[in-house]
């Protein structure tokens, strides 16, 4: 058995914050916020949103901040303690969380070949055909997998040591020192091009497409659903990566404030990517005499085929621009890719004993052979399939048995004292733990139920068997952790700070 020397405990209640931010601003704050606003309302889309916010956003978080400081330990280890019987969902998340890892190494490697061309235009005329038949060589058939493409391998393969190079180190050494640079670049350099945009001629029309208010969807069932859902993605609610971060906290931290301080720091680089986006749509709707809403798209399709199709009528500013949106890109990648490898490594070094450098060498090195199946012509569509599935059907069942354990059977009133002493802002009491114990499973399986159905209703034979397969492999792999004997003495010992 390895002797665990690395120090898992931020070094301030900085790197704390700035860590959590980078881990919630994400790729889907620039390419999937955007759209979800506009097509939900424009405008009135805040209503719901901000109720999403202080509803589920803020509460959930306390909670798991909460009961993650009180065990100072990792989640499949705080999730034993709690109830042994539960020990399967201990290890469910963070293994969810780790094949999200795997599939974001592809979308980093992309990005970061994009970062390249970007500095003379290397998608030429026709941004679409290169990035779907050029450079993914896409193809919609399992048999893609046999077609390999080196150069995506190589930029996966980069995106991987670096996220060694930074992980493997001490916690503060690595990842809280390495979040005070990028979180707050990540901030400026948006700011950058943001204030760029709305400089661009047609900006006004794209933000008048985007923030026209239409009330009457206020009364649909499915705008508010969308609010909630996009909070869920956005703040990472429910995927153990908050829990872990509290976990590593000092014992002076005020979770509550910090809470507030990450949800309105999310909320503002979300909505500021907005901006952005569609001063950029607007632009382009000017040039190409095509209507916003034939532009508008999320995903992939907005970062690698619409962005470069501006960037080639943008003149000499695009040499500028538009290293500048891809770097963007990567760090907001790079930043939430750092953190969905800490609740499984931590969980490994609780049970078995393996330091954080072994285990995060281990992880990274086995992360990376797997996510070359990303580097082939069927790659696009295996990492469509896969992440519908985690998203929308492990990861929201996974926060719905997350939030019944913490606030039922941890019983989240023991929180209640600890958490008010230490705030400087809000104060908890009966209203939050109706929020956690009632409103919010329902809530989420409502959005989950939802979920699913999409998933049984829109799904094609092969995403279906796809999805079989990724279950498959989350369910198999989850059952070895459990079952595997612990190696280290203190697996069953946790102290309680509540």
């Amino acid at each position: 058995m390895e002797i665990m020397a690395d120090k898992n405990e931020w070094g301030s209640n900085m790197s704390f914050i700035l860590a959590m931010i980078g881990s919630a601003v994400g790729l889907g704050n620039i390419w999937r916020y955007p759209y979800v606003l506009y097509s939900n309302g424009g405008g009135a889309f805040y209503i719901p949103y901000i109720v999403a916010i202080l509803l589920m956003g803020i509460p959930f978080l306390i909670l798991e901040y909460g009961v993650g400081y009180n065990f100072k330990s990792s989640f499949a280890k705080a999730i034993t303690k709690i109830n042994s019987k539960w020990q399967y969902l201990g290890w469910l998340l963070p293994v969810a969380v780790f094949m999200i890892m795997i599939y974001y190494s592809a979308i980093l490697g992309w990005d970061g070949i994009y970062m390249v061309l970007s500095f003379f235009k290397g998608w030429g005329a026709d941004p679409n055909t290169y990035f779907t038949a050029n450079l993914l060589q896409a193809s919609s058939s399992y048999t893609g997998l046999t077609n390999f493409i080196p150069v995506i391998a190589v930029a996966m393969l980069i995106g991987w040591v670096i996220v060694w190079f930074i992980s493997h180190r001490d916690l503060e050494a690595g990842l809280g020192k390495v979040s005070k640079i990028l979180v707050p670049a990540l901030f400026i350099i948006m700011i950058i091009i943001v204030g760029f945009s709305l400089t661009l001629p047609g900006a006004s029309i794209g933000l008048a497409e985007l923030f026209d208010p239409d009330w009457s969807l206020l009364t649909h069932f499915e705008i508010w659903m969308a609010a909630f859902g996009q909070i869920v993605f956005s703040l990472s609610l429910g995927m153990s990566i908050a829990f872990t971060y509290a976990s590593y906290t000092k014992d002076d931290a005020d979770l509550v404030t910090n809470t507030i301080s990450i949800a309105l720091a999310n909320s503002l680089f979300e909505n500021f990517a907005a901006l952005g986006v569609f001063s950029i749509l607007g632009y382009m709707s000017l040039q190409s005499g095509t209507a916003v809403a034939d532009l508008v798209t999320q995903g992939t399709g907005l970062v690698f085929i619409v962005y470069p199709t501006v960037f080639n009528v943008l003149g000499q500013w695009a040499y500028i621009l538009g290293p500048l949106f891809f770097l963007t890109v990567y760090l907001a990648g790079l930043t939430s890719i750092l953190s969905t490898i800490e609740p499984l490594s931590f969980s490994i070094q609780n049970k078995f004993g393996l330091s954080r450098s072994r285990t995060m060498t281990i992880l990274i090195v086995v992360g990376a052979a797997i996510s070359m199946v990303y580097a082939t012509s069927f790659g696009g569509d295996l990492l469509g399939y896969v992440d519908t599935f985690i998203n929308q059907i492990a990861l929201l069942l996974g926060v719905i048995l997350e939030c019944i354990i913490f606030a039922w059977i941890f019983k989240a009133e023991r929180l209640i004292d600890f958490l008010n002493s230490r705030s400087k802002t809000i104060k908890l009491g009966s209203w939050w733990l109706v929020v956690v114990k009632y409103i919010l499973p329902i809530f989420i399986a409502i959005i989950w139920i939802g979920g699913l159905i999409d998933v049984i209703n829109a799904g094609t034979v092969d995403q279906l068997v796809f999805t079989a397969i990724s279950a498959a492999i989350l369910l198999v792999a989850t059952l070895i952790f459990t079952i595997l004997p612990a190696k280290n003495p203190e697996w069953e010992n946790t102290e309680e700070r509540v």
